[in-house]
């Protein structure tokens, strides 16, 4: 796969401009009047996994929150920050937290290794582990066992963005935001919802 270069992307930029021109004069009008998303979404920083492109939905339609391992730890300003204000302000009516087969943060949280300044954000999926250690040490095919972490690791990070007291306050007094789990297949696309 051939690499763009730092000045490609200013290049690619003014194609996409003109492009979205052509289509639609109105675009960057309407992108300029702010945004009102149903979806906020938190998926992990791999350069493999663009939220709006998987989903097929343009700009405006998805408030995007990304780390690695899409972890939600409430010690994590940055992801209680971005939570408060999608759930508070922009009234997301959906929260989605998006992992992926084959994810680096998932794979460097199974083995013994110090990853110095990852750590202490890996112990997050290392108490995963922990905590559906059976199941998983059961699983003798080592990618199976990644892949089956990778759910583990969604599912209590779902958890994690339900006990946060705005989500529940607004659930409460609206019905919303729902809070799904999904993973996408980077093997072959495709995107599930657990």
């Amino acid at each position: 796969m051939a690499m763009t270069t730092y000045e490609q992307i200013f290049e690619n930029n003014k194609k996409w401009m003109a492009e979205k021109k052509t289509t639609d004069r109105e675009f960057f009008k309407r992108l300029a009047e702010g945004q009102d998303p149903d979806f906020l979404y938190i998926g992990c920083s791999d350069s493999r996994v663009t939220a709006e492109e998987m989903m097929g939905v343009q700009p405006g339609e998805v408030f995007v929150h990304r780390n690695i391992a899409n972890i939600i730890s409430n010690t994590d300003l940055n992801a209680m920050g971005v939570i408060n204000f999608a759930v508070a302000h922009l009234h997301v009516k959906h929260i989605v937290v998006c992992g992926h087969t084959l994810c680096g943060g998932v794979r460097a949280a199974m083995q013994p290794l110090d990853l110095g300044i990852l750590n202490p954000w890996l112990r997050n999926i290392r108490d995963v582990y922990r905590l559906h250690r059976k199941e998983l040490n059961a699983i003798e095919n080592e990618e199976n066992r990644y892949d089956r972490l990778v759910e583990l690791n969604v599912e209590e990070q779902c958890i994690n963005v339900m006990k946060t007291a705005v989500v529940q306050k607004t659930y409460l007094s609206t019905g919303y935001p729902l809070v799904h789990g999904w993973v996408f297949n980077v093997r072959s696309g495709e995107l599930i919802d657990l």
